[in-house]
């Protein structure tokens, strides 16, 4: 498995070969990446129950496609902005299990705020 420093500069280098980063400012990066987790979305809309679980199976490839993605900008928006997502990604973590201890949340979908 490829580490989090060997995935952002295969798609750096990706990006740099294209002269594509004069065109990346936080703006039309965010929008991309919403529009990227929306069409992992689309996948999913209007199909329920053993319908979408025969769907996943049948099109892992193409949600693969799009999760990687969400995955590429997210890579890129950390690399320019000198943000660490390992280290984002802990500290959320640890902030989430504050917010929502296993023995109120366990088991449960509620909002941290209504625990």
């Amino acid at each position: 498995m490829a580490s989090i420093n060997d995935l952002t500069k295969i798609v750096t280098s990706f990006r740099d070969a294209r002269d594509w980063k004069k065109f990346h400012n936080p703006k039309d990066m965010s929008l991309s990446l919403v529009l990227e987790a929306t069409e992992v979305m689309e996948h999913f809309q209007w199909k329920t129950g053993e319908e979408l679980d025969q769907y996943v199976r049948d099109h892992k490839e193409d949600i693969a496609d799009e999760l990687a993605d969400v995955f590429y900008w997210v890579l890129l928006m950390s690399r320019d902005f000198e943000i660490d997502i390992s280290e984002a990604l802990i500290k959320k973590i640890e902030k989430n299990d504050q917010k929502y201890p296993v023995e109120k949340a366990k088991g449960r979908s509620t909002k941290y705020d209504k625990l």
